[in-house]
């Protein structure tokens, strides 16, 4: 221990009150009445402007004074000041803070737009139900991790991630997806998106240029969009009732969603598997795995990743982002050996390493076996509603002529509409009508605009909403769907 540090809770007071919180502040120089006045709309400005966000905490008047070269009487007057302008506010123990203001009572900062109004109904997918995440488990399980690490931890570090958590996701990976993981083989992203970008980046050195990489029509947007601005060049991958199609142009990497195909939900079929894998071998492409809820599959075994059938020639990426919170930004590559150190590498350059506090409390959530029974109760939390959704919409009380698709596993349905009823659009304006915000299938194609004849369907993001929420979202849908 640092012979410095203080030893008595009444030391670590008076040094908490000695240093309190670091503020900068421009102030001109000039007499003592003068800079009050300048401190004053220094602070006024930041409140203003947002750079102190109600309920910052202010430094104490004697380290501002010591900071500023001002007396601390001249400090406190100024605090005192707004404080009765309404800018500031004391708290008995807590010190001088930023005063809550109204909403709309500042314009929004330079560069910021005001933030949209929320839909009264969510079903959008893509996220889980984060009011289930485990916040007291989180807490426990970091509490352990930080006691247990030696100092060094929170140093920079291994661009892969903690061994910890490698060690834990290569015994859970395996056990629970029959990915062939070992602790080397793996590299800690933050989160799905970049670790796509950092393969696309690392494929397109290995061949010179941009690679050319096939995704599935219909795919979600947002991913070709990630290849693209790392440099790859997009082809698509048509998607049948069997899943990606195997008959393929000459690509660098193929995208997939073999255990939950997105949006339409169906599985790769084991021929297309073979095919796939078979196509990787002998063309030296590489595919890439998107399992991105395969923990979540409902009315019989979870299908296996397909990495296990073929580690050597498929790139594995998982994330916590649906089994615990997006907001984690914590996801993870399970990669050939070729792969291991370039994409390390890119990793290094990238963003050096994912946050090390993240990773050692979720490698302890799992070695404890925390992770493993909450995606349990979230597995039946999300199965519950699926049944609930194809209750209403599918079973004697739905409109005739709907479809709920690729129900088996996931936290989203495709909901296809009937042929005499409204399309897409008719339906997201009825749904806005209701204050439903949902997904359409239209927008997923690679060419939106030649969507004619398609298959026209809403996404059904039913993991979205609060548990309380979800009712309520689903009476909307049903609304939405008789009209």
């Amino acid at each position: 221990m640092d012979d410095s540090w203080p030893t008595s809770p009444a030391a670590a007071a008076e040094e908490h009150r000695e240093t309190g919180v670091d503020l900068h502040l421009d102030l001109p120089p000039g007499t003592s009445h003068g800079r009050r006045a300048a401190l004053e709309r220094a602070l006024r400005d930041a409140v203003r402007r947002g750079r102190l966000a109600p309920g910052s905490r202010l430094p104490s008047s004697r380290r501002l004074a010591a900071e500023t070269g001002l007396s601390r009487g001249t400090v406190k007057a100024a605090y005192d000041q707004l404080t009765a302008e309404g800018y500031l506010t004391a708290r008995q123990g807590s010190g001088t803070v930023v005063a809550d203001r109204p909403q709309g009572a500042s314009p929004p900062a330079p560069g910021r737009s005001a933030a949209a109004r929320p839909p009264r109904h969510d079903l959008r997918p893509g996220s889980p139900d984060v009011t289930f995440f485990p916040a007291s488990g989180w807490l426990r399980a970091a509490r352990r991790a930080l006691a247990a690490v030696p100092s060094a931890a929170f140093d920079y570090g291994d661009p892969r991630g903690t061994l910890q958590l490698r060690t834990a996701l290569a015994e859970y990976l395996g056990r629970t997806r029959g990915v062939v993981a070992e602790p080397d083989r793996i590299v800690v992203v933050s989160g799905y998106v970049q670790g796509l970008a950092l393969l696309t980046r690392v494929l397109g050195e290995a061949r010179g240029s941009g690679p050319v990489v096939g995704m599935e029509d219909p795919g979600l947007p947002f991913h070709r969009e990630v290849v693209r601005r790392a440099g790859g060049t997009v082809v698509p991958v048509p998607v049948d009732e069997r899943g990606a199609g195997a008959d393929l142009p000459e690509l660098d990497a193929v995208v997939l969603t073999p255990a939950h195909q997105y949006p339409t939900g169906v599985p790769l079929h084991p021929a297309r598997r073979h095919a796939l894998t078979a196509w990787a071998r002998a063309s030296g492409g590489i595919l890439v795995e998107d399992d991105y809820d395969g923990e979540f599959r409902y009315d019989r075994q979870p299908v296996g990743a397909l990495q296990g059938t073929a580690p050597d020639q498929v790139v594995y990426l998982g994330t916590a982002s649906k089994t615990l919170g997006p907001a984690l930004r914590l996801g993870w590559m399970v990669l050939p050996p070729r792969l291991v150190r370039p994409v390390a590498e890119a990793k290094l350059y990238s963003d050096y390493h994912t946050g090390a506090v993240g990773q050692l409390t979720l490698a302890e959530l799992i070695a404890e076996h925390g992770y493993d029974r909450h995606v349990r109760a979230a597995r039946l939390r999300y199965r519950r509603r699926r049944d609930l959704l194809v209750e209403r919409l599918a079973g004697p009380a739905g409109r005739p002529g709907v479809e709920v698709r690729g129900i088996a596993a996931g936290l989203q349905a495709l909901v296809s509409l009937p042929a005499e009823g409204p399309d897409e659009a008719a339906a997201l304006r009825l749904a806005a009508a209701e204050g439903l915000a949902v997904g359409a299938l239209g927008g997923h194609w690679h060419t939106p605009d030649g969507a004619a004849g398609r298959p026209q369907g809403l996404i059904v993001g039913y993991a979205t909403p609060g548990e309380g929420g979800y009712p309520a979202a689903l009476a909307a849908l049903t609304r939405v769907l008789r009209a």
